[in-house]
């Protein structure tokens, strides 16, 4: 089994951080890289897009709220 080199390492660790896994999620995805188990890996990296894009939707509702709240308040005030 060929070992990670720490470059390689390093690079994967600060893009699962910057994509926000949590520290156990990048450990268990070292493993898997270590064992070559790409579909596992393909699983938690689809499992963590869906979370982002859910937290996404989320926050583009509450920014639309606030918008609606802007937009009634100037109608309010032209009146």
């Amino acid at each position: 089994m060929e070992v990670m080199d720490e470059d390689r390492i390093f690079r994967i660790r600060r893009n699962l951080s910057d994509a926000g896994c949590s520290a156990s999620q990048i450990v268990q995805f070292l493993e898997l890289e270590e064992q070559r188990k790409r579909q596992e890996q393909y699983q938690m990296l689809s499992r963590q897009r869906a979370l982002l894009l859910k937290e996404l939707h989320q926050d583009q509702f509450r920014i639309d709220c606030l918008d609606y709240m802007v937009f009634t308040m100037q109608k309010e005030d032209a009146e």
